[in-house]
């Protein structure tokens, strides 16, 4: 099944009833898809060809452990990225250029943007301009606008597709819509590039039938792709919001394993659970922030991560930026491009944990930092000259910090590997027993196992990866007051939203005890508390849908 998930192709539905499952499931959706493929027209003259769908989505469990490539537990939520996009035969007069780009968008706060690539001679091209890419577009990492994340989207593209610069892309109409809250914690950002991804994919023929000798990409190809797109706008992203968007499954939550490569499994929730999402009001803008907080806590981790290798004698590259999940596969004897399954996995880790002190200052230990290292001894650690050290790890990320919590990143990072493993054990087991016949006191039992995994996890964010905030752990203090078994932050944290596991018939009292008592909420009523605090199902990964012109 894992394989099958990956080597999926993209679906290209033609209704609205393919995307949602059925008629009756298309029909609170169809008027924002009318309304949307409308405007298209009033705003371009014509028909959309294709409206295409990229769900946001919500982290169970398993937070900043992606990039150090161990497994995590998403699924899609219904909110979600439209575009509605087609090509322009007849470029505007100020966008003669090949593959040029009208990009609208229906939130008025965000402004038309005109814009096309810039296709480079090949002796212009050398390793250290883009990697020896045919295709240039301006991408501000410094500001983040909205239109960076449809600029990244169609870099992959241009330079997967049209990289030997013979064929020149279609000029392409774009207009979007989105109901995923920006800065959120619910992967609007990532939403945003597989959608704009794919938009650039259909308009340009590279989804159905025969296409260039590079193929038709599945989705686990899409993943990668998006996944490099999202770092031109400057985070470096370790996958998992693209693998949910794309590869998820409305009946379950997903399990994405990125070792030894990218693989997805259905992992079938509790029935009765449901996972209410609900924003702190704080955005949490991983781009402009990256510098002291996503991007310094992936140096953080892999700098551990090399430390504890030498530390257990492990057999390292010079220059090889070796993950911490790739650091338990040495220890374990594991076989190159082999997987040792969740249970060994869990056992090792359970080992490691107990060998992290080497990853602490040794001259400090009375200090209110004492886990905290400098860069000069940061250097000193890991065995390597200052010069190569800079270029293995901080050549291509901007980072700001003056100390660096090695050991407390690699503790949050394996003891939340372990919950995962415990939380997909834990429901895959209760998928077995759900015949049983005292199904009440089951379905307590695992609500409590689960909430208590949740609440762990928020600790471990807070305490040890101080990626939460007072207003996340404040939502989280006050939804498991409210009768909710777990609660934790979701997403990359440092604002955005609290995700919470809360018994089907409880839903409507939780929110009501959640209105009343976080602050913000207390004067917000109908549509406006439904944006900032809801319940989801598990929703479908990304899709387009042809329109018939």
């Amino acid at each position: 099944m894992e394989a099958a998930i990956s080597k999926q192709n993209i679906p290209v539905y033609t209704t609205l009833s393919d995307v949602f499952g059925s008629l009756e499931a298309s029909l609170p959706h169809a008027k924002r898809w009318d309304s949307l493929a409308e405007e298209f027209v009033k705003r371009f003259g014509k028909q959309t060809e294709y409206i295409v769908r990229a769900p946001g989505r919500v982290n169970l469990i398993g937070e900043h452990i992606d990039y150090a490539l161990f497994g995590v537990l998403p699924a899609a939520i219904e909110r979600d990225i439209l575009i509605a996009c087609g090509s322009r035969s007849a470029p505007d007069a100020n966008l003669h250029a090949p593959g040029s780009v009208v990009a609208e968008n229906l939130h008025p706060k965000y402004t038309r943007q005109l814009f096309a690539p810039v296709l480079r001679d090949p002796e212009e091209i050398g390793e250290a301009k883009a990697h020896g890419e045919r295709w240039h577009l301006d991408i501000n990492t410094k500001e983040l606008r909205w239109e960076s994340y449809v600029k990244a989207g169609y870099y992959g593209v241009l330079n997967h597709h049209f990289s030997d610069g013979e064929d020149s892309p279609s000029s392409v109409n774009l207009l979007v819509t989105g109901s995923v809250p920006a800065g959120s914690g619910l992967s609007s950002s990532a939403a945003m590039v597989v959608a704009s991804t794919l938009a650039f994919l259909a308009v340009n023929g590279k989804l159905e039938g025969v296409v260039d000798n590079h193929g038709i990409l599945n989705k686990g190809e899409l993943v990668q792709l998006a996944m490099k797109n999202e770092k031109r706008v400057g985070v470096n992203s370790g996958g998992m919001d693209q693998a949910a968007s794309i590869m998820s499954d409305p009946s379950s939550a997903l399990y994405i394993s990125f070792y030894p490569s990218l693989s997805a499994s259905a992992v079938p929730l509790p029935s009765g659970a449901v996972f209410v999402c609900a924003n702190s009001l704080v955005v949490a803008n991983k781009a402009s922030s990256a510098k002291r907080g996503y991007n310094l806590r992936v140096v953080e981790t892999l700098v551990a991560a090399r430390i504890l290798a030498n530390s257990l004698g492990l057999d390292i590259g010079l220059k090889e930026k070796v993950t911490l999940r790739e650091v338990v596969g040495k220890f374990a004897g594991e076989k190159y491009g082999e997987d040792m399954g969740p249970d060994d996995l869990e056992k090792v880790l359970a080992t490691l944990e107990q060998k992290l002190d080497i990853l602490k200052p040794n001259n400090r230990p009375n200090e209110a930092d004492q886990f905290g290292v400098t860069m000069e001894e940061m250097v000193e650690m890991s065995g390597l000259s200052e010069n190569i050290f800079h270029e293995v790890y901080l050549s291509w990320v901007d980072i700001e910090a003056t100390h660096f919590q090695l050991h407390n990143r690699a503790r949050h990072v394996f003891s939340e590997a372990r919950r995962v493993l415990e939380f997909r054990r834990a429901c895959l087991d209760a998928a077995t027993r759900s015949g049983a016949s005292d199904g009440n006191s089951d379905s307590n039992d695992i609500f409590k196992n689960l909430g208590q995994l949740m609440n762990d996890s928020q600790r471990s964010c807070a305490m040890d990866f101080e990626c939460s905030c007072p207003e996340l752990d404040t939502l989280t203090g006050l939804a498991t007051r409210s009768g909710a078994y777990g609660s934790r932050l979701t997403g990359a944290g440092w604002g955005g939203c609290t995700v919470s596991l809360v018994s089907e018939g409880k839903v409507k009292d939780f929110i009501q005890k959640m209105k009343e008592s976080y602050p913000p909420y207390k004067d917000l009523e109908g549509d406006a508390l439904d944006e900032v605090i809801f319940a989801t199902k598990p929703g479908r990964g990304a899709c387009v849908v042809k329109l018939e012109i």
